[in-house]
């Protein structure tokens, strides 16, 4: 798939991290960048670092309304899209029982929900133009991680839709591929070290899966699949022999959390669970629910 000849690239979650990297690798190709996510100034800073033309768009993937205002605003600006790439998404780290409900809720509607939104907004788009759409998955959706519940359940939920919308979209000459992330040098991943539990855990990874990839490789990597309108994109490239095992991923992933579990005091299994990251933060911070409000003590006779 040619991306130097101006072709519009639209990337979800492009205020950092990876969504930026790709942002970047895009717009260095001769496409032209429409940065959409929750962080209008961040977004803003990554467009003037870009070459080309590029706009930012502030909307929330989970508003389907803003979503479609947004579609609507870049084809009458820049002409339909070509590329679309599902990028944004949020974490929380610790255990179900202690995680805010609302919170757990909305790792899901970012997640998986705000991939379908934006799925069903651009695809009149990609069909005009018979483009491409990357969902960018992870790793998370091969062996679920005890603390991250809703991380993974939402990883695996947008594998299985990508799959879905690829076998739906084929006849139709729109491609869709799953890019298929390990650990990723982002905020994320910064302060999921600082629990003590997952830090536990992915210390008994091997030290190959235990390596941080630069957000610049990833991109890099996830640009050539979106060059080549790959079903399957994997970062790094070694995850791809893991796809066999998958199986026997679960079993593996439970046995070490048991071991990890039975070396951790009661304090650090039930730490407070949280959300990860400054995108992560940017976006419960709109979302958390107000705490209640205690009624007025009514005046004392």
């Amino acid at each position: 798939m040619a991306l130097h000849d101006g072709k519009v690239a639209v990337v979800t979650g492009a205020a950092r991290g990876i969504g930026a990297a790709v942002a970047r690798e895009l717009a260095a190709r001769g496409m032209r960048l429409v940065l959409l996510g929750r962080e209008l100034e961040s977004l803003r800073k990554v467009a003037n670092s870009l070459p080309g033309t590029s706009c930012c768009i502030e909307a929330d993937v989970t508003d389907e309304a803003s979503i479609q205002g947004s579609a609507r605003s870049v084809a009458e600006r820049l002409g339909p899209v070509s590329v679309v790439v599902a990028n944004a998404g949020i974490a929380a780290a610790g255990s179900f029982a202690t995680c805010d409900a609302a919170l757990w809720n909305r790792v899901i509607e970012v997640n998986l929900i705000g991939s379908a939104v934006t799925a069903r907004v651009f695809l009149p788009q990609l069909l005009q133009t018979r483009g491409y759409l990357l969902q960018v998955a992870s790793t998370a959706a091969f062996g679920s991680a005890p603390m991250m519940s809703a991380y993974c359940a939402s990883k695996a939920g947008v594998e299985s839709f990508a799959q879905a919308l690829r076998t739906e979209m084929e006849p139709e000459g729109v491609g869709v591929g799953i890019a298929y992330l390990h650990w990723t040098g982002t905020d994320m991943i910064d302060e999921l070290e600082e629990h003590a539990v997952l830090r536990e855990l992915r210390s008994r990874q091997p030290a190959p899966a235990r390596r941080v990839h630069s957000a610049a490789r990833v991109a890099t990597l996830l640009v050539r699949g979106i060059e080549r309108r790959a079903p399957t994109v994997y970062a790094p490239p070694w995850l791809r022999m893991t796809q066999p095992l998958r199986p026997v991923f679960p079993y593996l992933v439970a046995r070490a959390a048991r071991r990890s579990f039975a070396r951790m005091s009661q304090d650090e299994l039930h730490a407070p669970a949280g959300v990860l990251g400054a995108g992560g933060h940017a976006d419960w911070d709109v979302h958390r629910p107000a705490a209640p409000t205690r009624p007025a003590t009514p005046p004392q006779d």
